[in-house]
């Protein structure tokens, strides 16, 4: 079943379920300048059978102008300043608002009778630094977190606010080795950085450029049988 979620309260989302009475959910965001229908397809690809009914959540990022862009307007996480993705050309305060705002999807997700080890946070690209970030900072234990074709930001703040709660969570990164747009090495030193912080990430790397292929599909559909189980 998909339809569309308009509360006032919370981000516009489309949300696909996969059975009825959802017991599981999966907020997928998405990346910049995209919407919350461009990962819709995925969930006819992925391999569910036998899992609990899931809950698909694809929120819609705010409309801000992005500097890189030349300030266009488009749906964007946080403003996105220089290539080189360095601290010092970060937007803190768009993360932190970005993070608030998926913060709110998980409560009502909770509202919904969907408890937070139960919930999978999910994103590509600049939706994946949002899932990553939130997910680390979250008070309560999270099933997992999917971050796909991104990196850690605030990387530098994570020690000081890190929440204890999801230092065992399962996290799953991929990246691919082409990509122009993260660059791969970028993406794997903050892989490195979560391992050597203790937590249990799941690294894998796809001939590919920034985007998701289906070898990295089969790969999700594995780890969410076992997240989601």
């Amino acid at each position: 079943m998909t339809a569309d979620n308009r509360d006032a309260d919370v981000l516009e989302s489309i949300e696909v379920e996969t059975g009825a009475s959802p017991t599981r959910a999966v907020i997928w965001l998405h990346g910049l300048g995209a919407d919350s229908s461009d990962f819709l397809p995925i969930v006819d690809e992925l391999d569910l059978d036998g899992l609990p009914p899931i809950r698909f959540v694809f929120p819609n990022a705010p409309m801000m102008a992005v500097t890189i862009n030349g300030g266009y307007v488009m749906r964007a996480w946080y403003d996105v300043l220089s290539a080189d993705f360095s601290s010092r050309r970060e937007d803190p305060d768009g993360v932190r608002a970005s993070a608030a705002e998926l913060e709110k999807l998980i409560a009502r997700e909770n509202a919904r009778g969907i408890d937070d080890g139960h919930i999978v946070l999910a994103g590509f690209s600049q939706g994946g630094a949002i899932a990553l970030h939130t997910g680390l900072r979250h008070a309560a234990p999270l099933a997992g977190i999917l971050a796909l074709s991104t990196y850690l930001p605030l990387a530098d703040r994570l020690a000081l606010e890190v929440s204890d709660a999801n230092l065992d969570t399962p996290i799953f990164m991929a990246h691919g080795y082409d990509d122009g747009v993260i660059g791969f090495a970028h993406s794997q030193a903050s892989c490195k950085l979560l391992i050597d912080s203790g937590y249990p990430v799941e690294w894998h790397a796809y001939q590919m450029e920034h985007a998701v292929c289906m070898e990295e599909v089969r790969d999700i559909s594995a780890w969410l049988r076992t997240t989601l189980a």
